[in-house]
């Protein structure tokens, strides 16, 4: 079992940066990829970014060259760095990890709100 807790979010204005930030807990050995999803109202959630044990970065189209994923495996936690934020990308921000005891499985944190004012 992993535990997954958000903190950082709020509201800003477009153009400006907000820093999310995940701790893990529990089964944090096993934990293979950290990152991302997002949530806006009435939408899918979508990916935003992850990041594997060895490093290896993958970001949507949408916040590429603008978010900045990073990862801490001693201390099990995952870092996202948004930086000329627009309005679209206001939405719940939830932490999401793989981890692979036995077989893959899914844990989700319980979501953050960023708001982006145009």
């Amino acid at each position: 079992q992993v535990q997954l807790v958000e903190s950082g979010g709020g509201l800003v204005q477009a153009g400006g940066s907000l820093r999310l930030s995940c701790a893990a807990s529990g089964s944090i050995f096993n934990i293979i990829t950290m990152g991302w999803y997002r949530q806006a109202p009435g939408k899918q959630r979508e990916f935003v970014a992850h990041i594997t044990r060895e490093g290896s970065e993958t970001y949507a189209g949408s916040v590429k060259g603008r978010f900045t994923i990073s990862r801490d495996n001693a201390k099990a936690t995952v870092t996202l760095l948004m930086n000329s934020l627009k309005p679209e990308d206001t939405a719940v921000y939830y932490c999401h990890a793989v981890e692979g005891r036995i077989g893959l499985s899914d844990y989700w944190g319980q979501g953050t709100q960023v708001t982006v004012s145009s």
